[in-house]
This record gives structure tokens, C-alpha cells and sequence, in this order.
């Protein structure tokens, strides 16, 4: 890298698998921390200045603005094509890593992201609405949302029994993708130790490593989940 790349980093956000990422490559990089607004917990206007609807991660490399937390994770790899975290395409394990790396985005977060905003939403309504939305957020949970989670749960612990890492036998930024989404959804009880053990048994391991402490360290968090 030429010059310096800079992590705005906005709090109990997805940005923290960045900042987590670059802890593990040991790359230069310089963050930048914005708090949320304390009653909306939007992100602040200059934080929006970079990324108008207020969502994180964002870098910022020379002229470069760049959003959304795999493209940014793509071009950080790029960038350091010494790294390990990321299997070359003739090895074997480079579909199932393909596989997680756009399935964490694609599919899981956005079922997550959708029980997150159905949450927050009734919490919201007026009292005499809510057994009414909570009823319909049932339906939907139980027809739409759940089945489908549950789905790729189960695939989850059925490659984590083959192989320790979602991008096979070594560690790769497919795991960290996706350590927001499992990390999150075993702190909110979508994933628990009795239905989804080796999933349990890979966070502890992610946990463990120490770029988690150092990333922690430098968020200033308990958690990267943002509490509704």
C-alpha cells in the first residue's frame, strides 16, 4: 500500500470484522472511531458524509472511498497479496471458502438484519399495536426467517465437522465475514450450544486468537452488537 489506509470505524457496527481483519494481517492502517447518535444511535453527519445512509464500515485510501465490509475485505486482500487468509484458486479448498465468504452477506446477514429491524420496530409502536405486529413478526419468523436461518446453520455445523474453518483447513477472511453474524447471533440466542455446538466451539476459537483482543482493545467494547 502506498499510502495509509484509514478505518472509519463506527461503534457496535460490522466495521469491527475490519478492524479485526487488519489486527490479524498486522497491517498499517489508522482508525478513525465515531460514536452513535445516544438516542437514534444512527451514525453521526460526519460519518454519513462518507457513507450517506450512515452504514459501516467505510475505508478511506488516498482518493479512494469505499463501503460495504467484503468489498472492502476483497480489496484489502488485494492489496496484500502475501497474505494467507484467502485460499488461491487451484486449492481444494477454494469453493467452500467462495461459498461462506458470499453466503455471510448474501444470505445470513440479511435474515439477521431482518429479525434486528422487526425487533426494534415493535419495540417502537404504540402499545395498542404491538400484539397485533407481534403476531404478524410470529408469522414471519416462523414461516420465513427461522426455517431458512436454521438451514444454513445446519450446513454450518456440517462443514465445521469436515474442516475447523469456514474457509476450510486454515483460517480465512471467510471466518472473520462471518464472525460478526455468529458472534451477534449467539449473543442474541440464534445460535446456542445445544442446537449449533460446532459453531459455539468456532467463536470460542475465534475469540481465542489474539487479534481479537487487540481489535477489542482498540474498539472499546464490550461488544460489536449494537443492544435494542
Amino acid at each position: 500500500m502506498t499510502s495509509i489506509l484509514t478505518l472509519h470505524h463506527l461503534e457496535y457496527s460490522q466495521s469491527f470484522r475490519v478492524l479485526w481483519m487488519l489486527e490479524e494481517l498486522k497491517l498499517p492502517y489508522e482508525l478513525k472511531v465515531y460514536a452513535r447518535d445516544s438516542k437514534t444511535m444512527a451514525a453521526p453527519d460526519d460519518y454519513k458524509l462518507l457513507s450517506p445512509l450512515g452504514t459501516a464500515p467505510v475505508i478511506t485510501h488516498g482518493d479512494l472511498v469505499l463501503a460495504e465490509s467484503s468489498a472492502i475485505m476483497d480489496y484489502i486482500l488485494d492489496s496484500a497479496p502475501e497474505n494467507s487468509l484467502r485460499p488461491k484458486e487451484t486449492s481444494a479448498d477454494r469453493a467452500r471458502y467462495l461459498f461462506w465468504w458470499h453466503a455471510s452477506q448474501g444470505s445470513m446477514m440479511p435474515l439477521q438484519l431482518m429479525t434486528t429491524v422487526l425487533t426494534i420496530s415493535q419495540k417502537r409502536l404504540p402499545l395498542l399495536m404491538r400484539p397485533f405486529v407481534k403476531l404478524y413478526i410470529k408469522g414471519l419468523n416462523d414461516l420465513f426467517i427461522e426455517p431458512r436461518l436454521n438451514r444454513l446453520l445446519e450446513l454450518a455445523e456440517r462443514d465445521l465437522a469436515e474442516a475447523p474453518w469456514f474457509g476450510g483447513q486454515n483460517l480465512s477472511a471467510a471466518d472473520f465475514l462471518i464472525a460478526f453474524n455468529l458472534i451477534v447471533g449467539a449473543e442474541r440466542d440464534m445460535i446456542t450450544a445445544a442446537k449449533h455446538p460446532r459453531c459455539m466451539e468456532w467463536i470460542a476459537k475465534m475469540k481465542a486468537l489474539p487479534s481479537f483482543a487487540s481489535a477489542t482493545e482498540k474498539d472499546g467494547r464490550d461488544s460489536m452488537a449494537l443492544s435494542y
